[in-house]
């Protein structure tokens, strides 16, 4: 069964239109609460204990539920997964409402699975859709992330003012809804050409498109589902490199968010100017996140990106060590650091997988051991202050950090692809259903390492 060129663009449209709804309701869940904490605190009767809980649930959270992504998308199809994590997003956002501590833990584990799910499967449904577009879908998906985010939390207090603390909570609840009702009819469509896909026992050499809006030469959902089966990505070093330089990406930014502002209150600047640094550290990050990966994507070794943005982060802890009251200074290089290091990880996922079920499984391993692992940055962090009564070993700790974030960065930047351990010794090392040009690369690629 074939498909006109009308109804190949208007899919790929709606899948366009798909991502925008998707990606910017991937953080405004996170975000919005922090503003509310002390409302929320006296609402709920909440302990000390229990609010650092609240507000660390969310990347355990992300981190936990970011492997099965890849599983359910090969159970259900992508975008099936896709709609159910925007409904499941939404029914923890409007459980948070209920005036009952158990409602607000579970709404928040809810949300953040949902948000787990969908951040997985970003990159698969750009790569799957749109793989000549990789750079400037990944850039713009990393510039709604940012948007979404930022609004979560500068909309919040204004809603709180407005309504209270539930309409503050639950608003973000509409737009995820609105997403999952464009993501259903997708997926309702992916499933029925499925079914009606003709030659299913055709040749790889020639497969049969699965979507309308999938390119000509693209690896069908058959082909990248076969392909997902062949073996394991933990037996790559190079997709450990990956997840380890997207760990440390994330705990540096979230470690640098959740203290920057006691650190520079601390050192002479006041509440209001300390908190706004953070906000000025998002800022900086959104034109980045469309930028950085629209380069990144077009540069065969990413490796001198990764040395840039390392390399600005250890100033940035080196000025903080050395000269905390030019904060200002160390709020700008911190900003352009964490503005483009995580959409470089991010780009990376894309850019080392031969085809789209190969990067929903490099984005569920990197996303959730990475994600696992940021979520040590903050506490970790935290101890060492309360230990030492200062920041200097904390900060220093960051510093040390540095190295296993460039090693792993620079790995991971190298031209290539990962290459799934096979399931047999004979089994092959790339997917079946890829096009003879990418393996091509792939192997050559490979053998120059």
């Amino acid at each position: 069964m074939t498909s006109t060129p009308r109804t190949t663009r208007s899919a790929a449209v709606w899948t366009l239109i798909g991502l925008v709804l998707l990606t910017l309701n991937l953080r405004a869940a996170i975000t919005g609460v922090p503003p509310l904490l002390d409302e929320l605190q006296d609402t709920f009767g909440l302990t000390g204990v229990e609010v650092s809980v609240l507000t660390t649930l969310p990347e355990l959270c992300l981190g936990v539920f970011s492997a099965l992504a890849p599983v359910l998308a090969r159970r259900i199809g992508t975008e099936a997964a896709i709609t159910v994590a925007l409904l499941v997003i939404t029914a923890g956002l409007l459980l948070r409402v209920v005036p009952a501590q158990s409602a607000l833990f579970t709404g928040t584990v809810l949300a953040a699975a949902g948000m787990a799910t969908g951040n997985v499967l970003v990159p698969a449904v750009v790569k799957r859709g749109f793989p000549h577009r990789v750079g400037s879908l990944t850039g713009l998906s990393m510039m709604l992330l940012s948007v979404g985010g930022a609004a979560g939390a500068g909309l919040a207090v204004p809603l709180d003012h407005l309504g209270g603390w539930r309409p503050a909570l639950a608003a973000w609840a509409v737009p995820a809804l609105v997403a999952a009702l464009v993501w259903g009819p997708l997926a309702l469509r992916a499933r029925t050409h499925r079914r009606r896909r003709p030659g299913a026992g055709a040749s790889p050499a020639a497969p049969p498109s699965d979507r309308p809006d999938t390119p000509t030469g693209a690896p069908t959902e058959a082909a990248t589902r076969a392909a997902a089966a062949q073996g394991s990505l933990l037996r790559s070093p190079l997709a450990w490199s990956v997840m380890v330089f997207m760990g440390m990406t994330s705990l540096m930014f979230y470690t640098l968010t959740a203290w920057l502002p006691g650190i520079m209150h601390d050192h002479g600047f006041s509440p209001a100017t300390a908190g706004m640094m953070n906000s000025v550290i998002i800022v900086i990050g959104i034109p980045l996140g469309f930028v950085v990966p629209v380069v990144a994507a077009h540069m065969r070794d990413q490796r001198p990106l990764v040395l840039g943005v390392v390399a600005l982060m250890a100033v940035g802890l080196g000025g903080l060590l050395l000269a905390p009251r030019a904060g200002w200074v160390w709020v700008t290089v911190f900003g352009v650091a964490t503005g483009s290091a995580f959409p470089i990880a991010l780009t990376l996922l894309n850019l080392r997988s031969p085809d789209a079920a190969t990067t929903a499984r490099l984005s569920g391993m990197a996303q959730s051991g990475g994600y696992l692992l940021a979520a040590c940055g903050p506490l970790t962090f935290g101890v060492l202050h309360s230990v030492t009564g200062g920041w200097e070993a904390s900060i220093w700790l960051l510093f040390l950090l540095v190295v296993p974030e460039l090693v792993c960065g620079l790995l991971a930047a190298r031209p290539g692809f990962v290459r799934p351990g096979p399931a047999r010794p004979d089994g092959p090392e790339e997917s079946r259903g890829e096009p003879a040009r990418v393996s091509a690369r792939s192997t050559e690629a490979d053998r120059a390492r």
